[in-house]
């Protein structure tokens, strides 16, 4: 029978339960831009677009759910891709009534803790009904990150990178959190959709 996912932070030796999930506010490319073309530009919750030199460009929010061996939920990672125009019209124009045979091409446009490059990584992105955010499917290749997703991870790996994760934030301020290194915030996160999503990252350590 499938367990719940709990461990002992080795960086304040505190018990944490529930199986890890961590998600980006915005697509790293958006955050890249400059404050004017950022200000022209769109983001929310679930959408974000902006216009630059190279043109208009498109992401959606989604869940990368990687499988815990023994651990009924996976470890979640709340993620942006980027998709084309045409598949971005449809999924704001499905958005409501998302039609689960829909798949959409898209490039992984945040750079995940513990893992080497995930920037530009293919996918596939499949939106899901009852206000659950779609789910990015990764190519198969020999891609870490391809390889947890499709093969499962042990209890043990799962631990190393919620860890991972913790150590990249810096301090939690109010309901959101501030990254070590420049990089981007990340957030505790579920699959669904909504502003009760974004916060504090719902660790000991870091509250």
């Amino acid at each position: 029978m499938a367990g719940i996912f709990s461990f002992t932070c080795s960086c304040c030796g505190k018990i944490h339960e529930g199986s890890p999930s961590y998600g980006f506010r915005a697509p790293d490319h958006f955050l890249e831009q400059s404050k004017e073309v950022r200000e022209a530009g769109h983001l929310d919750e679930d959408l974000c677009r902006y216009t630059d030199e190279e043109g208009e460009h498109f992401f959606v929010r989604a869940c990368i759910e990687v499988p815990i061996h023994g651990v009924s939920e996976p470890f979640l990672w709340g993620v942006w891709v980027s998709l084309s125009q045409k598949n971005f019209d449809r999924y704001v124009a499905t958005y409501d009534q998302p039609d689960p045979s829909d798949s959409y091409f898209g490039w992984l446009c945040n750079q995940l803790p513990y893992y080497e490059r995930t920037h530009s990584l293919k996918t596939s992105v499949h939106p899901r009904a009852g206000g659950i955010r779609p789910l990015v499917i990764p190519e198969r290749t020999d891609h870490r990150l391809s390889v947890d997703f499709h093969e499962g991870i042990s209890v043990a790996r799962a631990q190393e990178i919620a860890e991972a994760a913790m150590h990249r934030l810096q301090q939690c301020v109010g309901d959101g959190v501030v990254a070590a290194d420049g990089d981007q915030p990340i957030d505790r996160v579920r699959a669904v959709g909504g502003s009760e999503q974004l916060g504090c990252p719902g660790l000991d350590c870091c509250e």
